[in-house]
């Protein structure tokens, strides 16, 4: 500090005794010094000065220095030390970061960094003005141009990612940084591409385009891997930034091989294993296994996601995936996210789940994988992230798996019985789902559930499943047992909410659980009781709307063979004792709730504690598709039961029909005809796709033409060395300007990549109007069947009113001389078909 005071007082000059300069005075000095002064060495005191000060005084410092040493950088780039002083000075003034000589400071703002970098970047020449530095080699103007651009990006990322974007050759001279020989300059370029890359896809491709990736792998292979330090984790986190949500980069890195040098970083070997786990090897694994969801994560692109998961099981990816799971001495939250690794790996691809059903945990006797971790599932003494992933796992294992589920529910049946002693995964979510232990019971009623997604015939075999009582008493279905449980008093709310949900799906589509569920003394007592009561809590809605949702099931799907329990005495019972305003009022509350918006995102479980488990990703899907159609179907019955959407059509309104009939020809026709344009768009897709992947191929071989000219570039640098006299600068010239083509020509290439993405995306945006436009021919098709029906009504009217006073006439006290006898005795029987209309059927309705 004495030093610095001295410093200062060398440039300024001694102050007149008695006064002391403030700090804007101070700056203000300094400033005029930068601008008038014509000796270098005077104004390069002068930056160095407001260098020095711009860490205590950055408000003073930023308000009267910027222009002046953007003029420096402008005007003296010939001198290394002064532009260094001027970007280390900016980079102080518009950095996040709070310095401590700042820290008693009271006029410094939390935001005052971002605020300067919007006075900075409102030139976008300055900018390209501190890229221009990048070429610099010198190391304190290549690090402090790279400090300063690094704090831009991270006060105002989308803004500087768009200059960076138009600065020429910019995202190409920032990948030439990471081959820079001196590791603290990649190591900053490191940090500011993640900055750069976060949520841009376009620059995103660039840094693909430009051999990231191989880079990258080089650097981690270098610095040691999972076993190496915070730079092999900031390798891994660019390399998710570039992969996450990317479907381009992500098939790049497919085709690319890349999976396959993966894979070797994830097998422990018995010396690592000895060695255990530091911080950094947990960092370092946890962004591994986020690269590996990246790429099949249920959100991204099926296709991409399919071909990956299949590149991960041949690469034995899985394989090393499973052995951890299995392995001894792993820290909680690297299998958690293993866990949760393996899950999307599998999910949907049915070689993968066979895989994971043949592990064998190395216990004694051995136990399958799938056992194993549904034990810790159901133990209390678990972690909630980790009995969360093993349910993700397992609903992952079952997804499109119909041998899985099938395997599963045959544990429970009692011809599978042979070998008591061994545990199955079905006596374990029974035993979860009698537990006293609330999360075990909402974790087993969803696994369980999971087993009948989309899978009719298994929930009539569960139907068969029988649970021993006690006391030698008659053994009782799994289906009456639950329904028990549901009504009793102590089971908690939160293990209510999962049997209901358990429930639900297992009695959508399938008449027998209905009717098994009817048979059960009480069941609709219970359910009417819930909906009928006063509540004021928001899980206690979200029950009633579950009961709701359950009852309406038993409406939809009843195949009418109980007596006193057929569709339209459930009905009955609604409209007398609830009122069905109020039963659709209760059946909404379900999606009000916070817990179904969260669970309708995506299929993995995430919850910061215990008490957010509550709804599931399926339910909530089947939820979504039938409550609008049992809310119509509840009100569509009258006060005795029946229904209000029969009809019966004269001989008027059958010809009316056949007039309407001709109409929604014709709308086929138009439909017909938007759907071969739409055919035709998709060739025209098609094609383009091809002519880009022509595209792709010739940026390709431009890359490869890019590393042979920075090979010869090398290979003409060490001539130079050895032949300085023979005139090498001209050719190391010659070389650097092919080079400077060479990018030039593929950054022309990508714009029109980008350009025919751009047209791609235009076509498929004419292909949604089409599509939208036959929508509406649909809809224009419904709002005329609706006049139809509203048609038939007010011939239905005329005719009663024809009817009655054809009556009127009959009785009239002076008929006509001729009059033929009219009356109910005379009339005509209406043909078969007029007489009754049968219901529609449950399962035509349901459709």
């Amino acid at each position: 500090m004495e030093f610095l005071k001295s410093g200062i007082k060398t440039v300024l000059g001694g102050a007149e005794p008695g006064q002391q300069p403030s700090a804007a005075e101070t700056v203000e000095k300094l400033v005029d010094r930068v601008y008038s002064s014509t000796l270098l060495e005077d104004r390069r005191d002068a930056c160095r000065a407001l260098k020095a000060l711009s860490r205590k005084y950055r408000i003073e410092v930023g308000a009267q220095g910027m222009p002046p040493l953007v003029q420096v950088l402008q005007n003296d780039g010939q001198d290394a030390e002064i532009i260094s002083y001027a970007l280390d000075t900016l980079c102080n003034v518009v950095t996040s970061e709070e310095f401590d000589e700042e820290a008693d400071n009271p006029t410094v703002s939390v935001n005052v960094g971002e605020q300067f970098t919007e006075m900075f970047i409102k030139t976008p020449e300055h900018v390209t003005l501190v890229m221009g530095y990048l070429d610099e080699y010198d190391f304190r103007v290549r690090r402090a141009a790279i400090q300063l651009i690094t704090s831009l990006i991270s006060n105002k990322t989308r803004e500087l990612q768009d200059l960076v974007l138009v600065s020429p050759m910019g995202v190409s001279k920032l990948m030439d940084l990471l081959t820079d020989s001196r590791e603290v300059i990649r190591n900053d370029v490191l940090l500011l591409l993640i900055e750069l890359t976060k949520g841009n896809s376009n620059i995103q491709k660039i840094v693909a385009f430009e051999n990231a990736f191989d880079r990258l792998f080089e650097i981690v292979r270098e610095e040691g891997c999972s076993d190496g330090g915070i730079v092999v984790e900031d390798c891994l986190i660019l390399l998710l930034n570039l992969l996450k949500n990317n479907s381009s980069n992500q098939q790049f890195f497919k085709e690319g091989s890349y999976i396959q040098r993966l894979a070797p970083m994830f097998q422990l070997t018995q010396d690592a294993e000895e060695a255990g786990w530091s911080p950094q090897k947990v960092s370092n694994f946890h962004c591994l296994l986020q690269v590996v969801r990246a790429l099949v994560t249920p959100s991204n692109q099926q296709q991409v996601v399919t071909a990956c998961q299949r590149v991960m099981q041949k690469s034995r990816l899985l394989h090393a995936l499973c052995e951890i799971l299995m392995s001894s001495g792993v820290p909680a939250d690297i299998l958690t996210e293993t866990i949760n690794a393996v899950a999307e790996v599998v999910r949907g691809d049915r070689d993968n789940q066979d895989e994971l059903g043949r592990v064998m945990a190395p216990s004694s006797p051995p136990r399958p994988a799938i056992v194993v971790l549904l034990m810790s599932m159901i133990n209390e003494k678990q972690l909630l992230a980790l009995r969360c992933a093993v349910l993700y796992c397992f609903e992952c294992f079952l997804y499109r798996n119909a041998d899985g589920q099938r395997a599963v529910v045959q544990t429970l049946l009692p011809s599978s019985a042979s070998d008591v002693s061994a545990l199955s995964t079905g006596q374990l979510l029974c035993t979860g789902l009698f537990s006293t232990d609330a999360l075990a019971n909402w974790f087993s009623a969803v696994a369980l559930m999971h087993t009948l997604v989309e899978n009719v015939a298994l929930k009539e075999e569960l139907l068969r499943v029988l649970l021993a009582t006690p006391g030698g008493q008659r053994p009782i279905t799994l289906l009456e047992q639950c329904t028990n449980l549901m009504q009793q008093e102590r089971y908690r709310l939160q293990s209510k909410v999962g049997l209901l949900m358990l429930l639900s799906l297992w009695l959508a589509h399938c008449p027998g659980a209905v009717k098994a569920l009817l048979e059960t003394q009480g069941t609709m007592a219970y359910l009417t009781a819930q909906l009928c009561s006063n509540e004021h809590d928001e899980r206690e809605f979200l029950v009633q709307g579950m009961c709701a949702f359950l009852m309406g099931l038993c409406i939809q799907f009843n195949d009418n063979s109980l007596p006193g329990q057929k569709r339209e005495d459930i009905s009955q019972l609604i409209i007398k004792r609830i009122g069905q305003e109020s039963f659709c009022s209760k059946l909404a509350e379900v999606s009000r709730h916070e817990a179904y918006s969260r669970a309708c995102k995506q299929a993995q479980i995430r919850a910061k504690s215990a008490g957010e488990l509550l709804l599931d990703y399926e339910y909530c899907k089947l939820y979504k598709g039938l409550e609008a159609l049992i809310a119509k179907l509840v009100t569509g019955f009258d006060v005795d039961g029946i229904e209000l959407t029969e009809l019966t059509l004269s001989s008027e309104a059958s010809a009316l029909v056949s007039q309407y009939k001709g109409i929604i020809r014709g709308m086929d026709a138009q439909i017909q005809a938007l759907q071969q344009s739409s055919k035709e768009l998709e060739h025209e897709n098609a094609e383009l796709k091809e002519k880009l992947g022509e595209e792709q191929s010739l940026k390709a071989q431009l890359s490869d033409q890019n590393t042979l000219l920075k090979a010869q570039l090398g290979a003409s640098a060490g001539q130079q060395v050895v032949q300085a006299v023979q005139g090498a600068e001209a050719t190391t010239a010659a070389n650097q300007e092919e080079l400077n083509a060479a990018r030039y020509q593929a950054n022309m290439y990508f714009a029109e990549n980008i350009r025919l993405t751009k047209e791609l995306e235009t076509l498929r945006q004419q292909l949604s109007a089409e599509k939208l436009r036959a929508d509406a021919a649909h809809e224009s098709l419904a709002a005329t069947q609706k006049d139809q029906e509203d048609l038939l009504e007010l011939l239905a009217d005329q005719e009663a009113k024809l009817t009655r006073y054809e009556e009127a006439v009959a009785t009239a006290p002076f008929p006509a001389p001729n009059q033929t006898p009219s009356g109910p005795a005379a009339a005509a029987p209406p043909p078969p078909e007029e007489q009754c209309q049968s219901p529609i059927p449950s399962g035509t309705a349901s459709r």
